[in-house]
């Protein structure tokens, strides 16, 4: 029987992406098996909040509709949040129904301009309990712009203290680089959630960003930890996507989530509508899959 040499192309990029994973001393065991707690319930009262980056540098693995949608989870679960659009393409506020260029104030003016507090940049959204830092364009230029400034790193942080107090979780959704943006983000975080596409290349890059976080834990915020690996665009009907998810696992053992975000029509629609998956398919999957993953969110 000949060898389809497209699956064994395909092997073998797996195979190399995980000797890059081993390469920094992380492949581990398969998890043992495990349950989302079901019975996970809030903590009592608010604040200080856990500051949460969703980060990976390759673009299009889900990270906005991620950071949307366990936000909006997590507030159903009485949790008070605060989502900041790190990403200058504005694609968090443009999927909360927010048009940031008809704003006075944006996430720009508050890193570049003094005397901007944090709170008159903060609106509303339509979900109780979820508010949000927005971003546009403007936010581009901040990154050539912090190069100059003194404690350039710790920018975001300085920001975010300010309000920290007031919610449980914050959610940084961060631009799809590892520039120092990103660096802000990974330095004002307690913790970050990679949503990981499955499919090759996406795991390729990870050994990248592990290395980056690292960096980061030993330099600037010794605080720092992996929370996460979040698996998205899971498509169960293709080996491809089975292989790089049981290599992730294999790679991260219980970093892993349990659950997993199938690929679904329903995203792209929530964007249109400007509103999370939550309220505007409550019963789909796609919701119920972030509903269990802000749970195992809150047990862990």
């Amino acid at each position: 029987m000949s060898t389809n040499p497209v699956m064994s192309d395909d092997a073998g990029a797996l195979e190399q992406a995980t000797l890059d994973l081993a390469s920094l001393g992380i492949v581990k065991d398969a998890r043992p098996d495990r349950r989302s707690d079901e019975s996970a319930s809030p903590r009592e009262g608010h604040g200080p909040a856990r500051i949460i980056a969703l980060c990976n540098q390759k673009g299009g693995v889900g990270k906005t509709t991620s950071t949307i949608n366990l936000g909006a989870a997590l507030a159903e679960c009485d949790q008070r949040v605060l989502l900041v659009d790190f990403d200058p393409q504005g694609a968090l506020s443009v999927g909360l129904g927010v048009n940031a260029y008809d704003l006075e104030l944006t996430v720009y003016n508050l890193l570049m301009q003094s005397g901007i507090r944090t709170e008159d940049v903060l609106v509303k959204t339509n979900v109780a309990g979820l508010d949000l830092l927005p971003s546009n364009i403007d936010l581009s230029a901040a990154e050539v712009q912090l190069v100059s400034e003194v404690a350039r790193e710790q920018t975001l942080e300085r920001a975010l203290r300010q309000v920290k107090d007031d919610y449980d979780y914050i959610l940084i959704d961060c631009q799809p680089s590892l520039g120092l943006l990103t660096v802000n983000a990974l330095t004002a975080a307690h913790g970050v959630i990679v949503p990981l596409e499955c499919e090759f290349f996406s795991l390729r890059g990870l050994a990248m960003l592990i290395d980056t976080i690292d960096k980061v834990k030993d330099r600037l915020n010794p605080d720092l930890e992996l929370d996460g690996i979040l698996a998205t665009m899971y498509d169960s009907r293709t080996v491809h996507s089975r292989q790089v998810l049981s290599r992730v696992v294999e790679a991260f053992g219980d970093k892993v989530y349990d659950t997993v975000i199938s690929r679904t029509v329903r995203f792209p629609e929530t964007t249109v509508a400007g509103e999370p998956i939550t309220t505007w398919a409550p019963g789909s999957g796609g919701a119920k899959a972030y509903r269990a993953l802000a749970r195992e969110v809150l047990g862990r």
